[in-house]
């Protein structure tokens, strides 16, 4: 029996790693993914993440490169591989847990390779589980290419002609850009409500740089900022999407409703004719193999308080807003990986 087992080894899984290590605790981390990083490997060739180096590595181990630019997913990838190895974390991939439950005080994990027993849980598995399409997507012909963001590649994936991007977050405004430099393609985006754009950058320093500085990401959840921010609609960061409407290169349309063979209905009432249909609206957690029943409230949220679970030793890391807007991101989880750690030590 271990004293804690991890579930999930991304960001918030190695990071209560690097913790746990100096603990004194044993511990192990389970992923269903054949390696680390995996998760970062599959997502679409282009991306970038939108902060610099300097805020995107774990706790004992910088990042390489140049601090103020970008990094890209394989590197983020690699970089968790090797953060595992050099950290000498232990960790068990293919490892799917299909039921965990508690029994006194014991809790077991059920999984495709047997049977987990550990006093401790800390739950890691991150917010990106479960791709969200909407219902009305069966309607869609199946001429038409339909691709979840987590599904995209690259534009070899589409047919060439028409393509709407639904969804305005940083996923659905990268893919846009792309597809926008594709001669092929027409492309659209359709939006919920109007875009909030933010410079990358700021007088040669990133927005980042000035967010931590006035400790913006690491505000509270229930602190004054914190609850203006969780107000705010999700910015899209760079202005290369905002340049790209403006010069009538990707067509901003209103939310989608629906859907009929080959057309997208919008909620003002037009449509438009489509070849290819990328969803970028985002993922939904599932939790249904947590059978604990008082984990949750009666629609279904983990119950927390700032990760910590009214179910006696079961923790988690990686939640939006588990204490700070910082929370879910890479180079900020780190901190509530380590308060999650130091409770279960005083336990």
């Amino acid at each position: 029996m271990y004293d804690l087992l991890v579930i999930g080894a991304g960001q918030a899984g190695l990071a209560a790693g690097y913790y746990l290590q100096r603990s004194g605790l044993t511990f192990l981390i389970v992923d269903a993914a054949s390696s680390v990083g995996e998760s970062w490997r599959k997502r679409y060739d282009s991306l970038r993440l939108f902060t610099p180096r300097m805020y995107d590595d774990l706790p004992g181990m910088p990042l390489s490169g140049n601090k103020n630019s970008l990094p890209s997913k394989d590197e983020i990838a690699n970089y968790f591989e090797r953060y595992a190895k050099q950290m000498d974390l232990p960790i068990k991939l293919n490892c799917l847990i299909t039921r965990l439950w508690q029994q006194e005080e014991v809790f077991y994990a059920e999984t495709n390779d047997g049977m987990i027993e550990a006093r401790n849980i800390i739950v890691a598995t991150g917010p990106f589980q479960t791709k969200h399409v909407p219902h009305f997507a069966k309607s869609l012909s199946n001429n038409v290419i339909q691709l979840h963001s987590s599904e995209y590649q690259n534009r070899s994936q589409l047919l060439p002609g028409t393509t709407v991007v639904v969804g305005g977050g940083n996923s659905g405004a990268q893919i846009a850009v792309e597809l926008a430099s594709d001669d092929r393609q027409t492309v659209y985006i359709s939006i919920t409500r109007n875009i909030t754009f933010r410079p990358l950058h700021i007088m040669k320093r990133s927005i980042f740089w000035y967010f931590e500085k006035l400790g913006i990401l690491r505000a509270s959840a229930d602190h004054m900022v914190g609850k203006w921010l969780r107000n705010q609609p999700e910015y899209v960061y760079g202005y290369e999407l905002k340049e790209l409407i403006i010069k009538g290169q990707v067509n901003k349309r209103p939310r989608a409703i629906n859907a009929i063979d080959n057309r997208i209905l919008y909620e003002d009432g037009s449509e438009t004719r489509i070849d290819n249909i990328i969803w970028a609206t985002g993922f939904k957690r599932n939790d249904g193999w947590i059978d604990i029943t008082t984990a949750f409230d009666s629609q279904g949220g983990i119950l927390h308080e700032r990760g910590v679970s009214p179910v006696a030793g079961l923790y988690f890391v990686g939640l939006p807003w588990q204490t700070s807007r910082g929370s879910a991101l890479l180079g900020w989880v780190r901190y509530d990986a380590q308060r999650i750690v130091n409770h279960v030590i005083q336990r």
